[in-house]
């Protein structure tokens, strides 16, 4: 038994297919599954159901791929480790991010991290939280910035920033032209928001039930730039992150943005990372940098 060879059989778990964990792992499919017989030979056991139309773990060998996994995951820390000793902030950094944040955030905190960290290489990947929590509790990423709370404590964290929630309305709205508005001027209103799996969705939903505000039935976004745009053409209100509303994002002159009078409706943000990882010190690092955003998207006393 090698590391290969159970690297071949997680390849095989996460794919269920031999053509497609061969391709995951660069090799032929004939090498593959000669690889995952000899494993069985080994073990005396039977990993996978074979048939026509699926691959199939047995039981034992969905087992064995979950311990495989971790095994895994300590090896590529055993060579972090290693590598960091010499450059901690060299190799690839692989960061997640979800949808509502990425585009916004990223351009503030980039230019200084490269200038930083010249030599670090940057893997970006932009998801759904729940998807990101995946890909970080498998080894797929070394950080992911995520909104609070993250309920696993398999990860550490530390905290980036809060940033204000905006009410946007068309500026033919009633309130358009106030200053600000309290949580509580929302009772009468009827928000549009994100559709399932958005974590600004459930956050924006939480401000609507402590506010009595409604939620347009009739109409879910999939991205803030669709509900943006729904807010330029009359078609309702919206709530929006401040970092969406300020540059390099343009303004739009149909749409009038309120902040929210004291206690500001926020969202926190934090960086996570594996409570296992080789690299917790340096990513502890970075947190600093992640975290320098434009005052503007603060909750500002």
């Amino acid at each position: 038994m090698n590391l290969k060879d159970l690297s071949y059989l997680v390849a095989l778990a996460d794919h269920r297919h031999f053509s497609k964990a061969a391709e995951a792992c660069f090799v032929s499919q004939p090498t593959l599954s000669t690889q995952i017989k000899k494993l069985e030979e080994q073990l005396e056991i039977q990993l996978v159901e074979r048939n026509s139309r699926q691959v199939l773990l047995t039981e034992v060998g969905a087992a064995i791929a979950a311990r495989s996994r971790l095994v895994l995951q300590e090896v590529e820390n055993i060579r972090v480790l290693a590598r960091s000793s010499k450059e901690a902030d060299a190799g690839t950094l692989k960061l997640g991010v979800f949808p509502t944040l990425g585009p916004y955030w990223l351009p503030h905190v980039l230019p200084r991290l490269v200038s930083k960290f010249p030599k670090l290489s940057l893997h970006l990947v932009e998801e759904k939280t729940e998807e990101l929590l995946a890909q970080l509790s498998t080894g797929a990423l070394d950080v992911a910035v995520l909104a609070e709370p993250v309920a696993d404590e398999h990860f550490s964290h530390s905290k980036l920033f809060d940033e204000s929630f905006l009410l946007a309305v068309p500026k033919t709205h009633p309130i358009a032209a106030r200053a600000d508005v309290s949580v509580m001027d929302l009772a009468d209103e009827t928000l549009m928001l994100l559709t399932e799996g958005h974590c600004f969705r459930d956050q924006a939903l939480s401000l609507c039930q402590r506010s009595g505000a409604r939620e347009n039935q009739n109409f879910r976004a999939t991205s803030l730039e669709t509900l943006r745009q729904m807010v330029a053409a009359g078609m309702g209100a919206t709530l929006l992150p401040a970092l969406a509303t300020i540059a390099p994002v343009a303004a739009n002159p149909a749409i009038a943005l309120i902040p929210f009078r004291a206690p500001r409706p926020v969202r926190s943000i934090s960086l996570y990372w594996r409570n296992s990882s080789a690299r917790a010190k340096f990513f502890q690092q970075l947190a600093p940098f992640f975290g320098a955003v434009p005052e503007d998207a603060l909750n500002l006393p």
